[in-house]
C-alpha cells in the first residue's frame, strides 16, 4: 500500500477491493493552505503552453491570487504562443511571462509542460538551468522513462514531484472555472513524490493539485504513473476507441446501415449512452441492461473482442514498460518538422459526424449492444492487463474508466472523436495514429469474423465480468468524481 505523510492536508483511507489506499480530498476551502503547503516557494514557473499549460497556468494563477506566491509562464522566444498566454493574463511587463530558461533560471517550482520529445532534447539544459534546491514537478513520467533507458537520473539536488490530472487540459480549465460556482468541481489527479530532498515535496505535490482543483488526489510513483499514462491514451483513452468506431462504421455500413445511423449506432452509442451509464452506474450496468436478443449479441461481440483486444493491449504495456515506446515518440519528433501533421477528420466517417452531430437528438442515440460488447471488452482487457503489471486500483480505474467516460469522451461526444485525437499532446496523438490501426485490424481479422462463423460464446469470459473485484472500487470511485458534469457549452 502507498501511503504518504502530509503536514498541511487531512489523507483518507479507502477500500479497493482487497486493497487500501489514501487519497486527498480537495476542495476550494483548502486554498488558504497553499502558502503553508508550498512553504518555502516564492515562484512557480509553468513552462510550455501545450494541451496542460494554459489550464495549470491559469488555475495556479487564481487559487494563489492574494499569497504573494506568484506564477510565471515561460515560452521559447518568438513562440507562437506568446500571445495566448498574454491574453490569458500572464504579462513580460509584470514579470510573469518571459523566455523559457529565463522562468526556468528563477523559479522555486518548475512545472515541466513542453511536449515529451521537447523534454527530452532540453532536459540537460534545464537541469543545468534550474536553481540550486528548486523543485522540479512533472504531469508524467516521460521524462523517468527516457531518463531510465538511458541510464540516468534526475540530479540529486532537487525535489522531483508529479500531478497528473485524469483529463485533458481544457477540461482541467473548464471544471476548474465550474467550480468557482460549485465546490468540488474539478478534475481528479494523481501525484508522486520521486525525489524528496527537503522534507516537503510531498506537500508541495498534494498542495499542486488542490490549486490545480482536483476533488480527490491519489498517490502513485512515477515510474507506475508513465506506464499507465501512455499505455492508458493508446488503450481505450484514445488508439482503442478510435480503432473501434473505425472498425465497427465499416462493418455497419456494409451490413447496408445508412452512413448517418452507422455513426449513431458507434461513435454516438460510445460517447454518449454508454459513457453516462458507466460514469453514473458503473461497467456492469451496461451489461445489464441488455436482454433477450441484446444480451446475446452483446455477449458475442465481448466474447470475441476480449482476447484480440488484450492481445494488442499487452503488446503496448510490454512496449511502453520496455521504453521501445518512449524512443518511438522521441523518433518520430525528429520527424514532424518534416512531415508535420495532418488532421484525421478528412475520411468519410468523420464528416458523416458533422452532420450527425449538427442533428443530434440525444433521446434517440441507440445503446448498441454489439457496440457496446466490444467497447467495454477492450475496456476490460486493459483493466486486466494494468491489473496484471501491479497497478494499483485507482490507477487503473481512473486510466481505464474514469478519464475515459468522464473527461475525454464529453469531449469527443462535443467535438468528435477526430478533434479529440488531434487536440491531445503530441504523443498522445502519435500513439492513436500508431495503435488505432491495430485494433481496428485485428477486430476486423479475428472478432468479427468469430461472430460471423457462429462461434461459441466463451461464458467464463462473461462470469469474469459479472464477478471481477474491479467493479467494487468502479463504485467506491465514482463516489471520489467531480461534483457536477463538465459543461463544455459555456
Amino acid at each position: 500500500m502507498l501511503d504518504f505523510q502530509t503536514a498541511v492536508f487531512e489523507k483518507e483511507k479507502i477500500t479497493l477491493a482487497d486493497t487500501q489506499e489514501y487519497i486527498v480530498r480537495g476542495g476550494r476551502h483548502l486554498f488558504p493552505l497553499l502558502p503553508k503547503a508550498f512553504d518555502g516557494l516564492q515562484k512557480i514557473g509553468v513552462i510550455g503552453w501545450g494541451s496542460q499549460g494554459p489550464a495549470q497556468a491559469q488555475n495556479l494563477k487564481d487559487s494563489l491570487e492574494g499569497t504573494g506566491i506568484s506564477v510565471s509562464v515561460g515560452l521559447r522566444a518568438g513562440s507562437a504562443s506568446w500571445k495566448s498566454a498574454e491574453k490569458a493574463g500572464f504579462s513580460e511587463a509584470k514579470g510573469t511571462l518571459g523566455e523559457m530558461m529565463s522562468i526556468v533560471s528563477t523559479s522555486d517550482l518548475v512545472i515541466l509542460l513542453i511536449s515529451d520529445a521537447a523534454q527530452i532534447g532540453l532536459y540537460k539544459d534545464i537541469f543545468k538551468a534550474m536553481k540550486k534546491g528548486a523543485t522540479l514537478g512533472l504531469s508524467h513520467g516521460f521524462l523517468l522513462g527516457h531518463l531510465q533507458a538511458a541510464g540516468e537520473e534526475f540530479p540529486k539536488d532537487m525535489n522531483v514531484i508529479a500531478v497528473c490530472p485524469k483529463g485533458m487540459g481544457p477540461s482541467v480549465r473548464r471544471l476548474y472555472e465550474q467550480g468557482k460556482e460549485v465546490n468540488g468541481a474539478g478534475i481528479n489527479a494523481s501525484f508522486a513524490v520521486h525525489q524528496d530532498v527537503n522534507g516537503k515535496a510531498t506537500d508541495y505535490a498534494i498542495g499542486w493539485a488542490v490549486a490545480l482543483g482536483a476533488p480527490f488526489s491519489f498517490m502513485t510513483t512515477l515510474e507506475m504513473e508513465y506506464r499507465s499514462d501512455i499505455f492508458g491514451e493508446r488503450g481505450i483513452l484514445l488508439g482503442a476507441v478510435h480503432g473501434i468506431v473505425e472498425s465497427l462504421y465499416r462493418r455497419y455500413t456494409e451490413a447496408g446501415i445508412s452512413k448517418e445511423q452507422a455513426f449513431r449506432e458507434t461513435v454516438e452509442s460510445i460517447t454518449g449512452p454508454l459513457s453516462k451509464i458507466i460514469s453514473k452506474d458503473g461497467i456492469l450496468a451496461v451489461y445489464k441492461k441488455f436482454s433477450g436478443k441484446d444480451k446475446e449479441v452483446f455477449e458475442q461481440a465481448y466474447s470475441a473482442s476480449y482476447h484480440p483486444a488484450f492481445e494488442i493491449l499487452l503488446e503496448i504495456y510490454q512496449e511502453v514498460a520496455s521504453g521501445n515506446e518512449i524512443h518511438s515518440v522521441y523518433l518520430a519528433g525528429t520527424r514532424l518538422e518534416r512531415y508535420p501533421f495532418e488532421t484525421i477528420d478528412n475520411t468519410e466517417m468523420w464528416k458523416v459526424g458533422e452532420k450527425v452531430r449538427s442533428e443530434r437528438k440525444e433521446a434517440e442515440i441507440p445503446l448498441h449492444p454489439f457496440t457496446a460488447g466490444v467497447y467495454i471488452a477492450t475496456m476490460m482487457a486493459q483493466i486486466d492487463v494494468l491489473k496484471e503489471h501491479g497497478h494499483s486500483y485507482s490507477e487503473i480505474v481512473n486510466e481505464s474508466v474514469i478519464e475515459a467516460v468522464d473527461s475525454l469522451n464529453p469531449y469527443m461526444h462535443y467535438r468528435g472523436v477526430a478533434y479529440m485525437v488531434d487536440n491531445c499532446s503530441t504523443t498522445a496523438r502519435l500513439g492513436s495514429r500508431k495503435w488505432a490501426p491495430r485494433f481496428d485490424y485485428l477486430l476486423w481479422q479475428l472478432a468479427y469474423p468469430a461472430v460471423d462463423e457462429g462461434k461459441a460464446v466463451d461464458y467464463n469470459l462473461i462470469q469474469k465480468l459479472e464477478g471481477h473485484p474491479v467493479h467494487g472500487p468502479i463504485g467506491v470511485l465514482a463516489e471520489l468524481r467531480p461534483s457536477v458534469d463538465i459543461s463544455l457549452h459555456g
